[in-house]
């Protein structure tokens, strides 16, 4: 029998509890240590396992996998020393602040030839790989509509702040939905445009907590991005994920009730509707909607699992990770296109 794979997990957000319990739940990984920069309440199953005080002191510990889910300043440098020390990596999104450090990080796994599997949890999720095929089936040019807004408050808020100090709203979740983008169409994107604006004098003057992008395709595709974080932010039509093309629509609708900072609500996608554009001879649309239930999708918890069975399948079974490391890559070109977009008031050109 294989023996579990040492595991180190630096980050104890919300994202890095549900990866250690993840490991937690999986016997295929055995967690060696786990390390947050400040006191944090472990769950029950997590009580178990020892605290280190540092990212050096859990790397002592020669752990085979590295599960990096701590700020993006930090990814690459940690990243890096992680498969230089022999360990795989499990990063969360965004790969890195920067392109050049996150070609660093691509760089050093292929060198080193350890697995680095980055955290975009919706190339996990059944529901969005129905849409994606789906929405290819529209034909392209392809219009894609999409956008995560949050309403976060208390302490919710208080998370955003801080991670603003870092990554802005349309860098941390955009990467997710441009990575859609680009999973629809196959064609390169070309140019982009960036708008934010700071609606919180809680923030600091350089920082927007408002942003949306608006990318174009060599194929004719258009793209839009947009998200906000703040309790300013409304709750009217938050997430949208909608693909229009010549032979019709694709789209994702919530259910009632649903509200924008529930961890769920990020991943949630409650059913598709499909849209034929087909017309009958009197230019009346032939075709009713249908209908596709997503009922039984897996939940936040879930897809962590998931994302977690695929490193341990990537490195028992020696997986070619070339293709997620690419896409990772191009998805964050066109963020921090985006970004840099705002700042010099100007299109990017790719």
């Amino acid at each position: 029998m294989t023996k579990p794979l040492r595991t180190f997990v630096i980050g104890l957000g919300q994202m890095g509890m549900s990866h250690a319990l993840a490991y937690h739940r999986n016997p295929g990984f055995e967690i060696v240590g786990l390390a947050n920069r400040s006191t944090v309440t472990l769950p029950t199953d997590l009580e178990q396992y020892p605290i280190v005080e540092s990212f050096e002191a859990g790397l002592a510990l020669k752990p085979e996998v590295v599960s990096i889910n701590s700020y993006t300043d930090s990814h690459a440098d940690y990243a890096i020393a992680a498969m230089e020390a022999g360990a795989h990596v499990f990063v969360e999104k965004p790969l890195a602040p920067t392109l050049n450090e996150a070609q660093r990080v691509v760089e050093t796994a292929r060198r080193t030839g350890r697995k680095l599997v980055i955290g975009y949890i919706l190339r996990h999720h059944p529901s969005y790989m129905a849409f994606i095929a789906r929405a290819r089936e529209v034909g392209a040019p392809f219009v894609m509509r999409m956008n995560l807004n949050q309403q976060s408050s208390g302490r919710a808020w208080e998370i955003h702040k801080r991670l603003m100090q870092t990554t802005s709203p349309i860098v941390d979740c955009g990467v997710h939905y441009v990575d859609v983008m680009m999973q629809i169409t196959d064609a390169r994107p070309v140019q982009v445009r960036g708008m934010g604006v700071r609606l919180s004098s809680e923030i600091a003057a350089d920082q927007i907590n408002y942003g949306h992008l608006q990318v174009l395709f060599a194929d004719g595709s258009v793209g839009w991005y947009e998200a906000g974080w703040g309790p300013m932010i409304s709750e009217t039509a938050f997430s949208v994920k909608d693909v229009i093309g010549p032979k019709g629509s694709v789209s994702i609708v919530l259910g009632e009730g649903i509200a924008s900072a529930a961890v769920d609500a990020h991943t949630s996608t409650g059913r598709i509707r499909l849209h034929s554009s087909a017309t009958d001879p009197d230019g009346q649309l032939s075709r009713p909607d249908e209908i596709l239930s997503t009922a039984n999708e897996p939940g936040h918890q879930d897809l962590c699992n998931r994302e977690q069975a695929f490193l341990l399948d990537a490195v028992q079974n020696d997986r070619d990770l070339t293709s997620h490391m690419d896409g990772a890559i191009r998805s964050l070109t066109v963020v921090l296109a985006a970004e840099q977009s705002m700042r010099e008031n100007r299109a990017i050109d790719l």
